[in-house]
């Protein structure tokens, strides 16, 4: 019959104790610990209950569980650190009706069942009895830790009430599953639920067997070092969780949704279908992985929207860059056709100029002006033919070419492909780089352009292609062919200034930390520091200049704590230091021997001042200075010119027996070369030789030929701009060359006088200080 009982309360955290069963325990809390000292003084009786929550400290009625065991204390021991060891003995089981007390311990009204609600045969009994100890042996059989005494123990038990508790006790199962058989009062019920959870343990037990024999028969003798992932692998299987199945199944989602030929999506099924059935640990399986990859990730059939607004992108390239009229010209012409047409070739333009003029820069205004993708590829010293085409995927390590890598990084394919440096590619053994790039810059051919890894045509008809180089002559003529070529000049003197003001200074007042009213540059100081502090085509230097001024301004704000600073061309010395470049008179004494020359050198113009001697000997002919080839050609055609018309000078015919000639351009360690210099040497020549003084402020340029004319030259703009630093007042230039001049703008020819020559007569006429 039922009766109740009011009795001290212990929550336990994380375990359960059985009836019939004795266990020991470790108490901590206070509230515990004087639920134990009042059991002692009384009967030693006290109530064992889990709880739900074994985290909270300060548990409340409902985080406690209503079915318990009342225990009757067998032992206390206290222990150091205020613990307190105990040993309980479950006398039977118990439900919480109500807490009398919480304070300083807990009081409990305890409802107990001294019978089960209904009473079993003894047949049943037995059954459940013999069941239960079978599985136990087939249990312990399968668990080699299951110990053996325990299960003698165990075996010798005869009672089903008392087997049922001392076996949930030590079975290794959840904590809930122990407290459902706790709370389950009807013998058979509880009797059942064990059966069933024990069988699930066996069950469990041969699974772990099973896996571990077949992980076992998997593995080889020299593979134990595998024996972890072998077991995972096995694991991952029988769940279904298998990496490769997962991987092939998301790139099979990716190939439906990818937009591309169906040629691409039967090469992707193909290789995945491959990788599906290739072992984890096979070394093709990862390069067959990063193939997919590489072929889901290519932006086959998808383009970003090009900018058809003429006026926006016009107004897009003046914001970047001041000048480049020609680059400028041709971007719009391309975006007028494109809207036209709707379609267009992507021309292929190579932008040729000195360093520093802002061939790379215009590029990226060029791409954000017409709303592409910019990606840019530098190829200065590539060698390797690999680079451009890619590696075959037979080769460990194989990876797509540098075209190809850029179009996976724009993730379209019309974005703006910047070639940089184009005229410094070279060849070796492995392949010449030039000639992979001519399918590349092929408007026919680079519609299915073959990359070797990819094995699939790629096309780049729609990326629009800009190449920058210094200089043409290293570029093989096939691959110049294919390209549209946009000369990029030396920059004015007025076009340095107007680029320093709108573009440089701004730049470094903000990169510097300074804001536009703490530093100001003259327009004075802003030319001085072109023509003392710089000598170039670019403006490079003077950008760095100009970060100099800002970083001293900087440095004068903090330590002066000054608010602004002025820059002047009186003051600029404190800023920059002496002058670099000093400027020389304008009006030149006239010298015997000495002509000025103008040369053109891949960062703009230069003066070249020639020399000739003449001395006593036998006739040599010496030419110093480090002169190529075709500058000694020049020199010896010039010379024969001058015996030729020896006579039209009273030139005695035994002068070129009787002494030496010896042609000398300073600055040894420059490498000169070219014809240019033709009618400069020849005309040093004859004023040496006659004893007639050059003028000083006049400099020439021109090829010459044996019968004495004048032929036509290259890189006129920057040589005149080299001629006015300089301070001359009058330039020779080759008639053929007159249509270049008129192309030129008025500042780069304006305070110079520009004569025309075709014959040495004229440009001895005009450069001699007096006549023959």
């Amino acid at each position: 019959m039922d009766y109740t009982k009011i009795m001290p309360m212990l929550t336990l955290r994380g375990k359960i104790v059985f009836p019939h069963t004795a266990i020991y325990f470790d108490v901590s809390r206070k509230k515990s610990i004087s639920a134990l000292e009042e059991a002692m003084s009384q009967d030693q009786m006290i109530f064992l209950t889990g709880q739900v929550d074994p985290n909270k400290d300060e548990p409340k009625r409902e985080d406690i569980y209503d079915v318990g065991t009342i225990a009757r204390i067998k032992q206390l021991v206290r222990l150091p650190q205020g613990l307190v060891r105990i040993l309980a003995e479950g006398v039977g089981r118990g439900r919480l009706l109500e807490i009398c007390e919480s304070e300083p311990f807990f009081r409990v009204e305890v409802m107990t069942r001294e019978l089960d609600e209904r009473e079993m045969n003894e047949k049943e009994q037995e059954a459940f009895l013999q069941s239960i100890k079978d599985a136990l042996k087939i249990y312990a059989s399968e668990n080699p830790k299951f110990n053996e005494n325990l299960l003698k123990q165990m075996m010798d038990i005869d009672q089903l009430e008392v087997l049922v508790d001392e076996l949930a006790t030590n079975l290794p199962i959840h904590i809930l599953q122990k407290q459902m058989i706790l709370e389950t009062l009807d013998l058979s019920a509880r009797a059942e639920k064990l059966l069933v959870m024990l069988n699930e343990e066996i069950e469990i037990l041969e699974i772990r067997k099973d896996l571990q024999g077949r992980v076992k028969q998997s593995v080889d003798k020299g593979q134990k070092d595998y024996i972890l992932r072998e077991q995972m692998k096995v694991i991952r299987e029988e769940l279904g969780e298998e990496n490769i199945q997962d991987d092939a199944g998301e790139y099979r989602e990716k190939t439906e949704q990818l937009k591309a030929s169906k040629e691409v999506k039967e090469k992707l099924l193909k290789e995945i279908k491959r990788f599906q059935g290739m072992p984890a640990a096979a070394a093709e399986s990862s390069m067959i992985r990063g193939y997919i990859e590489t072929l889901l990730d290519m932006p086959w059939n998808k383009s970003s929207k090009d900018n058809k607004d003429i006026k926006k992108a016009i107004q897009i390239l003046e914001e970047d860059h001041y000048g480049l009229t020609k680059v400028k010209e041709r971007i719009v012409e391309f975006l007028a056709v494109r809207a036209l047409t709707r379609k267009g070739e992507a021309p292929i333009i190579c932008l040729v100029g000195p360093p520093g003029t802002g061939k790379t820069s215009i590029a990226r205004s060029i791409a954000r002006a017409m709303n592409k993708k910019y990606v840019r590829i530098s190829l200065g010293g590539i060698r390797d033919e690999a680079e451009i085409r890619g590696h075959r995927r037979t080769y460990v390590g194989a990876m797509p070419g540098r075209i190809v890598e850029a179009i996976r990084q724009a993730k379209v394919k019309n974005p703006l492909l910047l070639l940089d440096e184009i005229d410094k590619v070279s060849s070796d053994y492995k392949g010449d780089t030039a000639s992979a790039l001519l399918e590349v810059l092929d408007g026919e051919q680079n519609v299915n352009f073959r990359d070797h890894y990819l094995e699939l045509p790629l096309d780049l008809s729609d990326v629009f292609f800009v190449a920058t180089a210094n200089d043409l002559e290293t570029i093989p003529r096939p691959l110049l062919d294919r390209m549209e070529i946009i000369e990029v000049n030396s920059y004015t003197e007025n076009e340095k200034f107007h680029i320093a003001c709108k573009y440089l200074i701004p730049k470094q007042i903000e990169k510097n930390g300074l804001k536009e009213e703490h530093l100001l540059i003259e327009n004075e100081a802003v030319y001085a520091i072109i023509r003392s502090y710089t000598r170039e085509a670019g403006v490079r230097e003077l950008e760095r200049k100009i970060g100099q001024i800002a970083r001293r301004t900087a440095r004068k704000m903090m330590e002066e704590e000054r608010n602004s600073v002025t820059v002047t061309e009186e003051n600029l010395k404190e800023f920059l230091g002496t002058p670099i470049y000093v400027r020389e008179e304008k009006q030149k004494k006239p010298e015997i021997g000495i002509v000025t020359g103008l040369a053109w050198t891949p960062v703009g113009g230069d003066t070249l001042s020639i020399e000739v001697n003449i001395m006593p000997g036998k006739g040599e002919f010496e030419l110093t200075g480090r002169l190529g080839d075709v500058m000694k050609e020049s020199a010896r055609a010039g010379i024969s010119y001058i015996r030729s018309v020896s006579s039209d000078y009273q030139i005695e015919p035994s002068f070129f027996e009787k002494n030496d000639i010896h042609i000398h351009i300073p600055e040894g360690a420059v490498p000169k070369d070219g014809p240019s210099a033709g009618i400069t040497m020849a005309t040093a020549m004859l004023s040496a030789i006659t004893k007639i003084p050059v003028r000083g402020d006049l400099a020439m340029t021109g090829e010459i030929t044996l019968r004495g004319r004048v032929l036509p030259i290259g890189g006129l703009k920057e040589k005149i701009l080299a001629a006015k630093v300089e301070g001359i007042q009058e330039i020779l230039v080759p008639v053929q060359n007159q249509k270049d001049v008129r192309e030129l703008e008025e500042e780069i020819i304006s305070g110079v006088t520009i004569t025309y020559v075709s014959q040495m007569e004229e440009v001895i006429k005009k450069a001699f200080t007096k006549s023959l």
